[in-house]
C-alpha cells in the first residue's frame, strides 16, 4: 500500500510540555484511519500538525518530521499555504460562513485562485453532489447557509473542504454535534470519499471508528499505543492497554 503521509518520531511542544511525545505511524492512501483514546491524549494535536494548524499557536515547536507524498511538511523550502489547500480540515462544530450556501464554497475557490464563473459553478454543484446535499439545496443556494440543520451544515463545510481538491481531509469528530441520522450520512459521506481522499478521523466513538476506518491508532497521554487494520484492533488488541480502552474499563 503507498504511504500518503508518514510520521516520523513526532514530538509536539507547547512551551516547555510535550502533548505528544516520539509518534511514528503510516496513513496509507485512500484509506480511512481513526484516532482513538481519551480526552487529553494528544489525538487533535497530532491531527493539526498534518497540517500545521498548530503554527498559529505561540511558542509550540515539533520535533520529528512528518512527509506527505515523500517531502518533509517541516522543510525549509515547503509550502504551507499549498499545504493547507492540499490537507484540508473539517472541525468538530460546523462552522458555515454566514454567507449562502453557494458563496460557502465559491468563497474557498476564489481565495485559492479560481475567478472563471462557470467552473466555480460547476465545482459548487460537484461538491454539494458529492456529499449528497444537492438535491436537498439545488433551490435554495441563494439561502443563508446558517439556515441549514446542523447535519446539513457539516455536510456543506466537508464540500468546502473538498471543492478545492485536497488530497487529504482530517477530521476532528465531525459527528459528535449531531443526531443518529445526521451521523449515519457523516460516516456514509466518509466511505464514500475514501475512493479520492485519504482520510483521518479523530473520533471518541468506539462504534464509529470501527464502522469507519480501515485502520485504527490507540492514543494515550501523548504516546502512541498501537496501531493496526481496524477490525485487528477491536478484536484482538496487542496491547492490553488498547483492550482495556475498547471495553471501557478507562476512558
Amino acid at each position: 500500500m503507498n504511504e500518503k503521509v508518514t510520521a516520523n518520531n513526532l514530538t509536539f511542544y507547547y512551551g516547555e510540555n510535550p502533548a505528544i511525545r516520539d509518534i511514528s505511524l503510516p496513513v496509507y492512501a485512500n484509506t480511512v484511519l481513526a484516532l482513538i483514546g481519551p480526552s487529553g491524549c494528544g489525538k487533535s494535536t497530532f491531527l493539526r500538525c498534518i497540517n500545521r494548524m498548530n503554527d498559529i499557536i505561540p511558542h509550540t515547536r515539533a520535533e520529528g518530521d512528518i512527509i506527505l507524498d515523500g517531502e518533509s511538511i517541516f522543510g525549509p523550502r515547503f509550502d504551507v499555504t499549498g499545504l493547507r489547500r492540499r490537507v484540508g480540515m473539517v472541525f468538530q462544530k460546523s462552522n458555515p460562513f454566514p454567507k449562502s450556501i453557494f458563496e460557502n464554497i465559491a468563497y474557498g475557490l476564489r481565495i485559492n485562485g479560481i475567478r472563471d464563473r462557470y467552473d466555480i459553478e460547476k465545482r459548487v454543484e460537484t461538491s454539494l453532489k458529492n456529499t449528497a446535499l444537492w438535491d436537498e439545496v439545488r433551490d435554495r443556494l441563494n439561502e443563508s447557509a446558517l439556515r441549514l440543520s446542523g447535519g446539513q451544515q457539516q455536510r456543506l463545510c466537508i464540500a468546502r473542504t473538498i471543492a478545492i481538491e485536497p488530497e487529504v481531509i482530517l477530521m476532528d469528530e465531525p459527528a459528535s454535534a449531531l443526531d443518529p441520522i445526521s451521523t449515519q450520512k457523516i460516516e456514509e459521506l466518509i466511505q464514500d470519499l475514501k475512493k479520492t481522499y485519504t482520510i483521518i478521523i479523530v473520533t471518541h466513538n468506539m462504534q464509529q471508528a470501527a464502522r469507519v476506518s480501515d485502520f485504527t491508532a490507540f492514543f494515550y497521554m501523548g504516546r502512541l499505543i498501537e496501531i493496526n487494520r481496524t477490525d485487528v484492533i477491536f478484536t484482538k488488541p496487542e496491547n492490553v492497554m488498547t483492550e482495556n480502552y475498547i471495553t471501557g474499563k478507562f476512558g
